[in-house]
């Protein structure tokens, strides 16, 4: 660990708390339909496209219908995704000659890029032609990440309106987030990848000679526009099988930052977003800061980790003191893949720029915690709120029971039905995650697919259906994944870890927002200090600690103590 990795870290860290506020602040007058900079551009884009649909902008929806409009409209996008995929070998745009995608892979990657979760059972370069990387998944990459916008908004709402029977409109949401924020941040930043080296163009492949007098095929494509978006939209899904780890992707020192900087941006200005709707910035910071307490503690964790090295390499005479590099690039070396690899988990990207695979073992428990936790450490986008507002009713839950009164959230009573929905939505991931994992380790199908053998192997697994049920995406590389049983499986885990969290959370929105607001008294626990932070914190790692420190043990713990044992190699 060096004082220029600590640099690096703290600066990224400064970066993402500068973004928040403005971007915040913007994001507020784009949902309240008011004025901004890019309305004389982008207003009468948006008042063309609600008459094409014929969407009156201005009426809004209750709970279920704004839950069933964004439940068809993604369906409708998966579908779309799977039949452009199965008949790729017919379709223009196609300039390498892919063939059609297999039914069970199209079904994985249609129900992937769905879900914001970008799982990637296929080689990017070799598997989707420019058609189907722009139709298909570039335009699920900005409609996915829009619906979490659109649905972070709706729980605000919730929290912030007084008898109120609607939660606003769906399709008014999802269009505002897109033409608003989505579009104008990727743009700008495809600029910038292609002004440093990334590619943009719908040529195929080139062939080139190496060195050593050998010819290689070289993929290209429109990569800087689908790289903004896979990061702005907290996506993950990689052009080249080697995601950011290729040149083409993340050729530069400062891309990297950029990059990591995109993932965290929307997540973190949502958070200013739910101060100022509520009328008080201080409880959006106190939401910001318990997410940053958690990104520290592992971002810690996981640069002290690789920082140590592998012991076992002492045995071959390898000098340890640089850390661990394998699975890395040299150019940027360990803090910085740390980082990324933070980062990526914790807001629930899976965007790599290191091989998580060849993490040490504690230090590839770090991606595995975060995810586990759920989308809440800034998370996806839109999605990281409201899954930190989830835990944030279950630690008032907890704080009224401690001092034996009902607890509320910004004026609001969180009874029966709100914490019922809470739980339900929060216990849906470890369903899915711990059920689908202990049904692929009894299943020879399954365990057919591991390519280590112990704990590695089992965390190998383990990984695949949590990253699948956080809507993460990234993987640890040993799990032999394009098989029947897990294109179905993986794809089960990301759709309940979508959408059986969204329906039960959108529910609790409809009930907040037809409270009255009471107003505060000397027993109302305040929600905007450290004290909060501290509960929050807790609750999260409580409630993480008692439902998966088990599967931990079994798996990176286990393999931790037995490579400093020597029994590892």
């Amino acid at each position: 660990m060096t004082v220029n990795g600590w640099i690096q870290i703290l600066v990224f860290i400064a970066l993402v708390a500068a973004v928040a506020r403005p971007l915040g602040g913007f994001m507020v007058r784009v949902f309240a339909g008011e004025r901004t900079p890019l309305s004389p551009v982008l207003a009468p884009v948006e008042r063309g496209l609600y008459r094409l649909a014929g969407v009156d902008a201005k009426a809004e929806q209750h709970w279920v219908t704004y839950a069933v409009s964004m439940l068809l409209f993604n369906l409708f996008g998966m579908l779309l995704l799977y039949g452009l995929q199965r008949l790729q070998g017919v379709l223009p745009l196609n300039p390498q000659g892919m063939a059609a995608v297999p039914a069970d892979l199209a079904f994985n990657t249609a129900a992937s890029f769905t879900t914001n979760t970008n799982w990637q059972n296929y080689g990017g370069e070799g598997t989707m032609g420019h058609l189907v990387q722009m139709a298909g998944l570039t335009v699920q990459n900005f409609v996915s990440a829009a619906t979490g916008i659109a649905l972070a908004v709706a729980l605000v709402r919730g929290f912030v309106r007084e008898s109120a029977r609607t939660l606003g409109n769906f399709w008014t949401d999802l269009t505002r987030a897109t033409l608003y924020v989505l579009l104008p941040l990727s743009f700008a930043m495809a600029l910038v990848l292609v002004w440093q080296g990334v590619p943009q163009t719908l040529a195929g492949a080139v062939d080139a000679t190496t060195l050593e007098g050998a010819r290689q095929t070289i993929a290209l494509g429109p990569v800087a526009s689908q790289e903004a978006i896979k990061m702005l939209g907290t996506n993950g899904g990689g052009f080249f099988n080697a995601n950011s780890a290729h040149p083409f992707e993340n050729p530069t020192a400062l891309t990297n930052l950029l990059e990591m900087l995109a993932i965290f941006a929307i997540g973190a200005g949502l958070t200013n977003l739910f101060g100022r709707m509520a009328g008080d910035e201080r409880q959006g910071w106190a939401i910001l800061a318990a997410m940053g307490v958690l990104f520290v503690a592992g971002v810690t964790m996981a640069y002290w980790a690789e920082a140590q090295g592998n012991p076992a390499f002492t045995a071959f005479g390898i000098d340890t003191a640089a850390g661990n590099m394998e699975g890395k690039e040299t150019r940027f070396g360990i803090a910085a893949s740390a980082l990324f690899a933070t980062v990526t988990t914790a807001a629930s990207c899976g965007a790599v720029n290191g091989m998580h695979d060849s993490f040490m073992p504690l230090g590839g428990m770090v991606p595995l915690v975060n995810m586990m936790l759920g989308e809440i450490i800034v998370g996806g986008v839109g999605a990281g709120l409201y899954g930190m507002l989830l835990f944030a009713v279950i630690a008032l839950f907890v704080a009224g029971l401690m001092v034996g009164r009902t607890p509320e959230y910004l004026g609001k009573k969180l009874e029966a039905k709100e914490v019922k929905m809470t739980v339900l939505a929060i216990l849906c991931l470890p369903l899915a995650m711990l059920g689908l994992t202990a049904a692929a380790l009894v299943t020879e199908t399954g365990v057919a697919s591991i390519a280590n053998a112990g704990p590695h192997g089992f965390s190998e697994v383990l990984y695949a259906y949590v990253s699948g049920a956080a809507n993460n995406g990234s993987a640890f590389g040993g799990l032999g994944g394009n098989t029947l049983w897990y294109n179905l499986t993986i794809a089960a885990a990301m759709l309940m870890g979508r959408f059986f969290v969204i329906v039960p959370m959108l529910a609790m929105a409809g009930s907040l927002a037809a409270k009255r607001r009471v107003p505060a008294s000397a027993g109302s626990f305040p929600t905007h200090d450290g004290l909060f932070v501290g509960l929050l914190v807790g609750v999260i790692l409580i409630v993480g600690g008692l439902t998966f420190f088990p599967a931990l043990a079994l798996g990176p713990i286990a393999e931790h103590l037995a490579m400093n044992a020597g029994t590892l190699f």
